[in-house]
């Protein structure tokens, strides 16, 4: 909606909407106007108010030497690079949700899970994590 703020022409005629001559285009452009549109939605629906968000833990963290299948390892790389989180902070979220029995991820996470469990041919599912093991043979070749 416009809302005229002052309706007397630009000193000297000279201004928005000024023809040569000084005569103005008309009664629109001949003062200052100016505009503020403010698109309210009416799907909000009226509830308390957001709560802030909580103050962070101070917590001790450790280095692991964790093994692990090297396609999972590439996945849950890509997906933290995705998120901008580390692969620590990750592993956390992970653990702690299922600590609660939560799923730790939504639909669009699971879809980008999908898409880099292709890329790196990671062909594994739950039903595969009580039966992996290594072979032995691998840690010999690489002099361990």
């Amino acid at each position: 909606m416009w809302a005229r703020v002052d309706a007397r022409p630009a000193p000297g005629g000279v201004g928005r909407g000024a023809r040569p001559g000084g005569e103005a285009a008309g009664a629109l452009t001949r003062g200052w106007y100016l505009c503020t549109v403010v698109h309210m939605s009416r799907s909000r629906k009226p509830g308390p108010a957001p709560t802030p968000p909580e103050s962070p833990l101070v917590v001790e963290r450790v280095q692991t030497g964790v093994r692990m299948e090297k396609r999972i390892l590439k996945v849950l790389k890509a997906l933290a690079d995705y998120h901008d989180i580390t692969l620590g902070d990750l592993l956390e979220g992970i653990v702690l949700h299922a600590f609660e029995g939560k799923a730790p991820f939504g639909g669009e996470t699971l879809r980008k899970i999908a898409d880099l469990k292709r890329v790196f041919g990671l062909d594994l599912g739950a039903g595969a994590s009580h039966r992996l093991r290594e072979d032995r043979r691998e840690d010999e070749d690489d002099g361990r």
